[in-house]
């Protein structure tokens, strides 16, 4: 099935905006809270059209990760709605208020994490987090309090008097995030927070984002990684040339995407040929002596294939199952193949 089919069925069996989740009985519209609400967003520079009217609901302490690829619009996205540029259409909320009329109480209640450090490599850890309680009227004692609290929190209390110049990229990361926190914001926007990471720091990362959403703050996530994506978000919208062109949690979204299979190594070719014969519909490649058969790779499905194939007296080697993942997703809905566009 091609990239083009795959995104037909996606699109066809579920909506293009992030639906706003079902709402408690007896609870009323005042009442039902939304970190984020965006209708009919739209953003162009000059003759190129950025944001095709999109629509976004995100509710309060959950993390939302915006996908899709490079141009797609995931930054603009985030600068609009971070009172950084104006839109050129739509209404916008963040933290219960409108981003057009009221942006000094939206900035009150949000912090940015872009995707490049604002840490000041001259300052000591603690000097860059006394600066931001500074900037933002804290007080003396409140300023260091806060600091020292966040230091603790981002494990970085042992190399606070040190310039941040010397930090990992890792520990610059996390002493930006812990500046985003001095505000004590509502609501978060993390732009691609672990681009260039080693494996260990972007864990470590991901489990400040889970610490952030179970004490109530609400993060908005761009990331080129769908397995961090796939990782930590509720909700997850993917973004192509403007539009929302899937939207869902994880699960939901993969559930869609068809290409699960099981794929099947065998020890000669005669035991090959005997499961080719056996198993109808399925790709054999004589190289490596592996048969893929179509399926969901359930337990129920692998065990009606394996009995198929006792009863054909064919042992099979090795065996390995593939559902689909958030890759298959983004190549699917951005007709972006992994050797490149289609």
């Amino acid at each position: 099935m091609s990239a083009r089919e795959s995104a037909q069925r996606v699109r066809a069996s579920g909506p293009t905006r992030v639906d706003r989740p079902a709402r408690a009985s007896g609870l009323s519209e005042e009442r039902t809270r939304y970190a984020v609400e965006v209708t009919g967003l739209r953003k162009s520079y000059g003759p190129t059209l950025v944001l095709d009217g999109i629509d976004l609901a995100v509710p309060d302490g959950s993390v939302f990760a915006l996908l899709g690829p490079n141009g797609a619009g995931k930054t603009t996205t985030v600068e609009i709605l971070s009172t950084l540029i104006p839109a050129d259409a739509g209404a916008v909320r963040v933290a219960g208020r409108d981003v057009a009329a009221e942006p000094d109480a939206v900035r009150a209640a949000i912090g940015v994490t872009g995707q490049f450090s604002a840490v000041d490599g001259f300052l000591t850890g603690r000097e860059n987090l006394l600066l931001m309680a500074d900037l933002l009227h804290l007080g003396r004692a409140a300023g260091r309090r806060t600091a020292d609290e966040l230091l603790e929190r981002f494990e970085l209390t042992e190399a606070a008097g040190r310039p941040a110049s010397t930090y990992s990229g890792g520990m610059k990361r996390r002493l930006d995030l812990a500046m985003t926190l001095v505000a004590s914001p509502r609501v978060i926007f993390l732009d691609e927070p672990t681009t260039g990471l080693d494996p260990r720091s972007r864990r470590t990362m991901w489990q400040v984002v889970r610490e952030l959403v179970a004490g109530g703050i609400t993060v908005v996530l761009t990331t080129q990684y769908l397995d961090e994506a796939d990782e930590l978000a509720d909700r997850v919208a993917v973004l192509d040339a403007g539009r929302i062109v899937a939207a869902g949690t994880p699960e939901e979204l993969k559930r869609r995407v068809p290409g699960g299979h099981v794929r099947l190594w065998f020890a000669d070719l005669p035991a090959l040929d005997a499961a080719s014969a056996a198993v109808r519909g399925a790709d054999r490649d004589d190289q490596s002596l592996s048969l893929t058969v179509p399926g969901d790779g359930s337990v129920s499905s692998l065990r009606a294939l394996l009995d198929q194939l006792d009863r054909a007296e064919v042992e099979v080697d090795d065996l390995a199952i593939h559902t689909p993942d958030l890759d298959d997703v983004f190549f699917a809905v951005t007709g972006t193949r992994k050797g490149g566009q289609e």
